[in-house]
């Protein structure tokens, strides 16, 4: 994958190439969406931008691609949860 610099990002969707099943969320699974609702999702996509921005825009370090697919994951994070608010 590219982003729109031209960076490779490379990632794996599924490890464990098993499929994956999303009606049978487990205990856990639905009490994380329950405190996700409950804080608030907007305030979580807001969260997420602020870190991702701060660390990509106010700091000196550098930015290996570990860092990288660490930042792209968070901007992953906050697309899936704006389509769960779109929904």
């Amino acid at each position: 994958m590219l982003h729109s610099n031209g960076q490779s990002v490379y990632f794996n969707e599924n490890p464990t190439n098993q499929p994956v099943d999303f009606k049978s969320l487990n205990s856990s699974e639905v009490e994380f969406m329950a405190n996700i609702k409950f804080m608030g999702i907007e305030e979580l996509i807001d969260s997420l931008k602020m870190v991702h921005d701060f660390a990509l825009y106010h700091t000196d370090l550098p930015l290996d691609t570990t860092e990288k697919l660490a930042l792209f994951n968070l901007k992953i994070l906050w697309e899936g949860l704006e389509g769960l608010v779109k929904d």
